[in-house]
């Protein structure tokens, strides 16, 4: 059985995004409520872990000093026109007094988990209160102002590991892919709605990277409609060929959940299942995995797949006999009353002709451009 730690602090409780911002951080704590009333957290190989905010000179890893600087002023409610440039204060950044340290204490929990892999008290951590992929080095963006999982990136890059960042959340995880662009020791690779589709707009499949980075950065966007059987598809695919090629030491998972249907802000028809079995997969590595919260806002959906995944990070995925009856009820919800998975989704024909087509363009595209650098 493999150590995995739940990384946790109830300062998030604290923090609130703006009201009518989408981004909720409650999910987390609703997420632990779950897995302690099935009594998921402690036991036999399993463990929760307390962490503190990430410090100054750790975030300048990949953050610059002006950004920080800017972003604790305007915490503060001291917001000028140079940090506005810089995305703060936008509609998806607004100005909030939790804004610093709650960002903060995320990239602490998402380095915790690194720090636990790398010193072997942990084979698996996941911290769902990370996951803010959008940050660049001077950019807020997309709800996020520190890329945590950059940082995490950068940490196992540094111990010398080579790094699988895989993104599963719908929007195109720009950040991360931008930061190491150039770079062969961190292979990104990203499913996400067509970004002619969705914000940033960034992550087709021409977007490779550059010089030592060239094929190490995939991107696998996926047209509107897509479910289960069309994702996993391009998953087994595209990813595990390059995953097994790569031959990671470690694997950050940002596991955004608003590629669920239902979700607010996107379009993708996907249930938890199919995370469930991405998650099986990495499993099946044998490698660390770093994994963090994301997207997600439609919040009792993203709450059940991320329950649904620790169960399976766990070894302990009996959900179909063990919680029949119980979902409704922990969830404090009545959408759905058969345990953490998702119900099997319907498909029209028109919507399998359509997703399958672009798909199956997108595979095409990808190996003749991005395999044959990895001699596949």
């Amino acid at each position: 059985m493999r150590k995995a730690a739940f990384i946790y602090s109830p300062d998030f409780e604290k923090y609130h995004y703006p009201p009518d911002c989408p981004f909720n951080i409650s999910r987390a704590g609703k997420t632990r409520k779950i897995l302690n009333s099935m009594g998921l957290l402690t036991g036999k190989n399993k463990f929760e872990a307390v962490p503190e905010s990430a410090d100054r000179l750790t975030l300048k890893k990949f953050h610059s000093a002006h950004y920080i600087h800017a972003l604790k002023n305007a915490a503060k409610g001291k917001l000028g026109i140079e940090a506005f440039n810089m995305g703060i204060g936008t509609p998806d950044c607004p100005v909030f007094k939790d804004m610093y340290d709650c960002s903060a204490l995320a990239a602490g929990a998402t380095l915790k988990g690194a720090s636990l892999i790398l010193s072997g008290e942990a084979d698996i951590a996941f911290n769902p209160s990370g996951g803010f992929h959008h940050a660049q080095r001077e950019t807020a963006a997309g709800f996020c102002y520190i890329n945590d999982v950059v940082l995490a990136c950068i940490a196992f890059a540094e111990a010398g590991k080579k790094v699988l960042y895989l993104d599963v959340d719908v929007h195109h995880g720009d950040g991360v892919a931008d930061a190491f662009y150039d770079r062969s020791d961190v292979m990104t690779i990203s499913l996400h709605q067509n970004p002619k589709t969705l914000f940033p707009g960034t992550g087709f499949e021409d977007e490779i990277g550059l010089k030592n980075g060239k094929g190490y950065c995939v991107n696998i966007p996926l047209p509107i409609g897509t479910y289960d059987e069309a994702y996993t598809k391009a998953f087994n695919e595209i990813v595990v060929p390059l995953m097994t090629a790569f031959e990671p030491d470690v694997i950050v998972f940002e596991l955004g959940a608003d590629g669920l249907a239902g979700d607010p802000l996107a379009h993708l028809q996907l249930t938890n299942n199919v995370y469930a079995k991405i998650a099986e997969r990495l499993l099946e590595t044998e490698k660390p995995i770093l994994a963090t919260g994301g997207g997600g806002y439609h919040i009792e959906n993203t709450v059940r797949a991320w329950a649904l995944c620790w169960s399976v990070f766990c070894g302990e995925d009996n959900s179909y006999d063990m919680n029949i009856g119980m979902g409704g009820v922990m969830l404090e919800s009545t959408d759905w009353q058969a345990g953490l998975r998702d119900r099997v989704l319907t498909v029209t024909n028109q919507q399998e002709i359509a997703v399958t087509a672009a798909i199956e363009n997108t595979i095409e595209t990808l190996k003749k451009n991005v395999f044959k650098i990895h001699g596949l």
